[in-house]
């Protein structure tokens, strides 16, 4: 689905980034997906959500090892958009009043 996301971001001003915790070996590919993102014009002054789902699963990495992985402290640093992280259980729940929290804040400073 990669390739075809550029056609979405007319109009964009909020983007969800799910990195999938429990699946190290995509990680790299994700990687290179969310700087596809960040590099892209349009999207230049969208706020940007990064979530860490599945740390309920035994195999989730560490906050700590997915950032130092992907250069996340860099990434932010050199991006154009607001970044946030937070880290997500989607099938339990955790987390997600932050998503809808952060959801809600950009949509007022948007609207």
């Amino acid at each position: 689905m990669g390739p075809i996301w550029s056609s979405y971001y007319g109009n964009c001003h909020s983007l969800l980034f799910m990195v999938d915790t429990s699946n190290p070996t995509q990680l790299s590919a994700s990687c290179v997906q969310l700087l596809a993102l960040l590099s892209a014009e349009q999207l230049a002054e969208a706020s940007v959500l990064i979530l860490f789902n599945k740390i309920d699963l035994p195999c989730y990495m560490t906050i700590e090892e997915i950032k130092s992985l992907i250069r996340l402290p860099d990434l932010i640093a050199c991006a154009k958009q607001n970044i946030t992280t937070v880290e997500i259980s989607a099938w339990k729940g955790t987390g997600l009043s932050e998503v809808l929290r952060w959801l809600e804040d950009t949509h007022r400073m948007n609207g």
